[in-house]
């Protein structure tokens, strides 16, 4: 980008944060874990699947193996029971327990804290890894990218690539290093309730003037006040 492209895109996505934060107060992770091991599987299940079934699924699976070391010795076939819901299950319990043993033989048994050894881990690729490091150690290495991030982030011309990873690269000149994670936590928020992949809903969007997408005969006016109507969390808690 130019620097004056640059720097009229960086005030741009910095008022679009502000006003999710509005929307979003709160933008915890929504996988349930103790540890990050636990937090490094649900991520590795989460691909393909909704957080909340993840959460369903976890519970039995933390409680018959709660750690690296039980999932590193584990009977193959019975992590594959215990996770099939989540889809993928096979490819998915394989990885998990060759990420564990790495672990149990590279890190004695304690999940890494840098994107580079995470990075080596079977199944860790840049998403579970920005995930672990910014909820298990606050670290922020770099921002998550799913569908939503993905898809949110080309509609708002924050960037204009279909790839991952220069994604990232986009927002991560874009938005302060310490909101990168929440900032994916909040747009995953904002697809799912309000600018959804078929039929956003622009005439209740208070991002709406910052798009370039936005549907001009839906929006009757920007709403940039504090009077804007929220989503409600029953709308967030349908998907």
């Amino acid at each position: 980008m130019a620097s004056r492209t640059l720097t009229a895109q960086r005030q741009r996505a910095l008022e679009i944060l502000v006003r999710l934060k509005r929307l979003y107060p709160e933008a915890p992770c929504t996988l349930d874990y103790t540890t990050p091991v636990q937090l490094m599987v649900a991520t590795i299940l989460s691909a393909q699947c909704t957080d909340e079934r993840v959460n369903k699924v976890t519970p039995a699976l933390f409680e018959r193996f709660p750690d690296a070391p039980a999932l590193a010795a584990a009977e193959l076939p019975e992590i594959e029971s215990l996770i099939r819901s989540t889809g993928f299950y096979r490819n998915k319990a394989k990885n998990i327990q060759a990420a564990c043993r790495l672990i149990m033989v590279e890190y004695g048994g304690e999940v890494p804290s840098s994107m580079e050894e995470l990075l080596k881990l079977p199944g860790v690729a840049r998403k579970t890894a920005n995930v672990v490091l910014a909820h298990a150690y606050n670290i922020h290495a770099g921002v998550t990218v799913d569908t939503h991030v993905k898809r949110l982030s080309n509609r708002l011309g924050l960037t204009q690539h279909a790839d991952p990873i220069r994604i990232e690269r986009d927002l991560m000149q874009l938005l302060p290093q310490p909101d990168w994670e929440n900032w994916s936590i909040r747009l995953i928020y904002h697809g799912r309730a309000v600018c959804n992949a078929r039929n956003p809903a622009c005439d209740r969007c208070l991002l709406a003037d910052l798009c370039p997408s936005a549907d001009p005969t839906k929006v009757v006016a920007a709403v940039v006040s504090d009077v804007a109507i929220a989503p409600s969390l029953e709308v967030l808690s349908l998907e």
